[in-house]
């Protein structure tokens, strides 16, 4: 999310539907090597999979410490959420936090406000109401880009936490994006598949002609419609 991009690539390796190991295993593996996990990058299939739903298969000790490197590998990036698939893990598993170190008027116009840290597992969303919002965002998992999205503005997430406990609550603004986002990546679903493709920028052009709280002047440049 705004923006969830590096330039690391993809440390994985070349896999099949039909050869991978135990999911526990894998992780084990991941987790053994220490630091940041490598995020996998757009054109790898496990990002296309899908997920399978969390239903122990990690047992309670190596779910903490696998929830403890997707933080750790989140705020290193840095980025503001990051889905188990992104390393390469296909469980329905995802973190998200946001500090929101912005201006007041981006954190009023993008409805951008402080989340804490958090664990969505099997998590699930529905658009509330009919209104959207176009913003432009990036990916961690595709390192150097941003497009812009137009997502519903507020959505009702359910699921469960890391304890198991339920989640049903709505989100508004921008948490709502970080929630549609990470939640896309558990379908195999990457923000491209949504966005304007006209707006497609690099960061760079992003920081030098479209840096404003809309994307409204990108619009007008490059032709295209907002919601």
């Amino acid at each position: 999310m705004a923006t969830l991009s590096d330039d690391r690539g993809d440390d994985l390796g070349d896999e099949g539907d039909g050869d991978r190991a135990p999911l526990a295993e894998r992780v084990e593996e991941l987790l053994a090597a220490g630091g940041p996990l490598p995020i996998v990058a757009a054109g790898h299939p496990v990002l296309r999979y899908g997920t399978e739903p969390y239903d122990g298969q990690l047992g309670d000790a190596l779910l903490a410490r696998f929830v403890e490197a997707l933080r750790g590998t989140m705020r290193a990036a840095p980025g503001v959420g990051l889905a188990a698939v992104q390393v390469g893990v296909p469980l329905r598993i995802a973190v998200i936090e946001d500090p929101a170190p912005v201006s007041e008027e981006v954190a009023r116009v993008r409805g951008r406000v402080p989340q804490p840290f958090r664990v969505l597992v099997n998590p699930s969303y529905e658009p509330v109401g009919t209104a959207r919002a176009a913003f432009f965002e990036g990916c961690l998992s595709v390192p150097g880009w941003q497009a812009v999205v137009a997502r519903p503005a507020e959505v009702r997430l359910r699921g469960q936490d890391e304890l198991g406990r339920e989640v049903d609550e709505s989100f508004t603004g921008w948490p709502a994006r970080i929630v549609q986002h990470e939640t896309d990546h558990l379908d195999g679903t990457l923000y491209l598949d949504r966005a304007e493709p006209r707006s497609l920028s690099t960061n760079e052009a992003v920081l030098a002609r479209w840096n404003a709280p809309t994307p409204a002047a990108a619009a007008e440049a490059l032709g295209f419609e907002l919601p």
